[in-house]
C-alpha cells in the first residue's frame, strides 16, 4: 500500500506539538524496530571471528553456574513476578 507523504505531512502539521512529539516517537521507533534482526536472520548469520575479550573467557570458565531470573531477585530480596 502506497502512502501519499504528502497526506502524511497535511495530517502531522495539525496535530498539537505533544501529539507531533508522540507521532515522532512512534515513527522513530518503528524505524528501529524495522532495521533490527529477529532469529530468524540471527540464526542465517555467519559466525564472527572476534576472539573473546578476557572477561567473556573468566564468565565461560567461571564454575559459578547458571542463575534464573528468580534466583537473582531471591539474592537481592527484590520481588518476583512467580508466586511461591
Amino acid at each position: 500500500m502506497a502512502v501519499d507523504k504528502h497526506k502524511v505531512l497535511q495530517i502531522f502539521e495539525q496535530l498539537t506539538e505533544s501529539a507531533q512529539q508522540s507521532a515522532f516517537d512512534y515513527i522513530q521507533y518503528l524505524s528501529v524496530r524495522q532495521s533490527q534482526l529477529d532469529w530468524d536472520d540471527i540464526v542465517n548469520l555467519a559466525p564472527d571471528t572476534e576472539p573473546l575479550s578476557e572477561e567473556e573467557v573468566r564468565q565461560l570458565n567461571s564454575e559459578s553456574g547458571f542463575m534464573s531470573w528468580e534466583e537473582a531477585m531471591n539474592e537481592l530480596n527484590l520481588p518476583t513476578d512467580t508466586k511461591s
